[in-house]
């Protein structure tokens, strides 16, 4: 909504800039026309200062540590809801009714199987390509199985591609791991729930039955909530870029894995981790926090503070709670790495350096050391990411889609290269 004009003046010229306000957060300034009026563009690298976009989906309030799927606070939904409730929150707008739910988790629950064909396309793959490789290609895949769900004109055909990519990422992610470990798929069940459905497909055997345990299923149920959206993250911007071209779903989607991979993405709990084998044991993490205060050292203790969020993550909180769940659970008590993170967890939430620059634990510490006590090899933590992160992309390639303002997008540049210059035959070349 619009809540008046600014001016800008520059060269000797005033410009009136509309200013638009939104139900919550700072408001914007419309600079859409400043270059017709000023020939001019503006520079923000990495658009921290930009908004791409207008969304209904999340809001996040990095200073007081807040975030809201439509609304709702994320500590309401991961406490009383589960993930599926969560799609249906991001995909419509409104938590479902009884029968609304029913009817969606049947759905959901009835897409899970993916094309026998898949199979061979799997078997494509070296057996120790990273399961993020083998999630990228296969997403991408799928529009070559699933024609009939391409046509993004059509309000049908969207509604069946995100169900079918909200269904089938966690077969192909189970896939792309059982692939990596040598042991053979296992089919979805369709008496399972979402999330032990998940877990039953990573860990059971054909010669044997599995039962998932509960408590390992709901603190999975719960991390998928946690990482289903996130605003406008460098994955989900990607989405929504690939889709502004008219690009299918299975293609925008891929896209948004490719860009989670990067380390400083989607990787940033693998990175965690392995900071954690680095230090070894709670002995030496007094010389690495010497480290991490050293301006003149490179080291930096992955897993503490956030791009965003300058309080604690509300994500985070949830998440201590749920690791100290599992560990219990699985009664791990003399693991080595574990025990560094609950002691450098300790010293991060007491020690000045640490509360001063406002360097809390984040979602990715404890998510690591959960996936890890559950079973997960690191190199499976983003494509759980990937596969929880899936409904958003939908949720917010589908806003994009039906958005009538939309446009392709096309950022502009500040040229700094060399003028325009006379080719030169190469005989004249010195």
């Amino acid at each position: 909504m619009s809540a008046g004009t600014g001016t800008f003046s520059i060269g000797g010229k005033t410009i009136e800039l509309a200013v638009r306000e939104g139900t919550m957060g700072p408001s914007v300034v419309d600079i859409a026309p400043l270059y017709k009026n000023a020939g001019m563009f503006t520079y923000d690298p990495g658009f921290t200062s930009t908004a791409s976009c207008e969304s209904k989906i999340t809001y996040i309030d990095g200073e007081q540590g807040v975030l809201l799927y439509r609304g709702y606070p994320i500590e309401q939904l991961a406490e009383h809801g589960d993930f599926l409730e969560t799609c249906y929150l991001l995909l419509y707008g409104e938590l479902p009714t009884a029968s609304q739910k029913a009817d969606f988790d049947y759905r959901v629950t009835r897409h899970t199987m993916v094309h026998e064909q898949m199979t061979r396309f799997f078997q494509g793959f070296r057996r120790d390509a990273h399961p993020m490789a083998i999630l990228v290609a296969s997403v991408g895949a799928l529009s070559a199985f699933y024609h009939d769900s391409t046509d993004i004109s059509d309000p049908q055909q969207r509604m069946i591609a995100s169900m079918r990519m909200i269904a089938k990422v966690p077969t192909l992610a189970a896939m792309a791991y059982k692939y990596s470990i040598g042991q053979p798929f296992m089919y979805p069940r369709n008496d399972l729930d979402y999330t032990s459905n998940f877990l039953h497909m990573c860990f059971a055997v054909p010669c044997e039955e599995y039962k998932p345990n509960p408590v390992l299923a709901r603190a999975m149920d719960r991390i998928f909530i946690l990482h289903a959206d996130h605003e406008q993250n460098a994955s989900t911007s990607t989405v929504r870029l690939a889709g502004s071209s008219g690009a299918n779903p299975f293609a925008c989607i891929a896209a948004g894995v490719a860009c989670l991979w990067g380390p400083a993405h989607g990787g940033a709990n693998e990175a965690a981790l392995k900071m954690l084998e680095e230090i070894g044991t709670p002995e030496r993490i007094p010389q690495f926090i010497a480290r991490a205060k050293d301006k003149n050292d490179p080291f930096r203790l992955m897993g503490f503070g956030h791009r965003v969020y300058k309080n604690y993550d509300p994500r985070a909180k949830i998440m201590q709670r749920t690791t100290h769940e599992v560990l219990n659970e699985l009664g791990i008590k003399d693991d080595p790495l574990l025990e560094v993170a609950m002691e450098l967890e300790r010293i991060a939430l007491s020690d000045e350096y640490f509360i001063e620059k406002k360097l809390y634990p984040n979602i990715d510490f404890y998510s690591g050391i959960t996936l890890k006590a559950m079973g997960f090899p690191t190199s499976m933590f983003t494509v759980l990411f990937a596969l929880a992160r899936t409904v958003g992309w939908i949720a917010q390639w589908k806003e994009m889609i039906e958005d009538p303002s939309q446009k392709i997008g096309r950022p502009r540049q500040l040229y700094t290269g060399s003028p325009r210059r006379d080719y030169v035959p190469i005989a004249q070349r010195s």
